[in-house]
């Protein structure tokens, strides 16, 4: 099992980090580039929580998505053809008096076949650096997309 912890600061708040990652329609690969949109299926949506089905490359998992609280988003894989067992993510966003944002990520990798354990195990040892690389893109796409609805506020 891998465990990954990864850290970013943004220009977003907390809530319009919150709205990007909670967002499942068209163009999320746009934001997310391991949620591929023919991978995406909402299969119930509620006010605070979400049950979706994302992937990328022939992975791909079923979420539980709980933002509940505004400052975490805590998704548990509650299906997979590769994750299972503690397989997740959690977003912890922490506004700083600078206007900032602090986003804390733990992902949690449980392989549950050969092909998981092997993509967990690869994880393992580079994940950290890929996915701080994925989360960087991430952050520079909410940011873009605030700045973006900014912009066409000011029109």
């Amino acid at each position: 099992m891998a465990t990954i912890h990864l850290h970013e600061t943004t220009t977003a708040t907390p809530e319009q980090f919150v709205a990007a990652l909670t967002d499942f329609g068209p163009g999320r690969s746009d934001i997310f580039g391991r949620s591929a949109d023919e991978y995406l299926k909402v299969h119930d949506q509620g006010p605070d929580h979400a049950d979706v089905t994302e992937g990328s490359g022939g992975v791909w998992e079923r979420l539980q998505y709980d933002w509940s609280d505004p400052h975490r988003v805590v998704m548990t894989t509650t299906d997979s053809n590769t994750w299972g067992g503690a397989s997740g993510h959690t977003y912890t966003l922490t506004p700083q008096p600078d206007g900032t944002t602090d986003v804390d990520v733990v992902v949690v990798r449980d392989g549950k076949n050969v092909k998981g354990r092997v993509i967990g195990a690869v994880l393992a040892v580079a994940g950290k650096r890929v996915l701080r690389k994925e989360l960087g893109k991430t952050v520079k796409a909410i940011e873009a997309r605030n700045d973006e609805g900014r912009a066409a506020a000011a029109t």
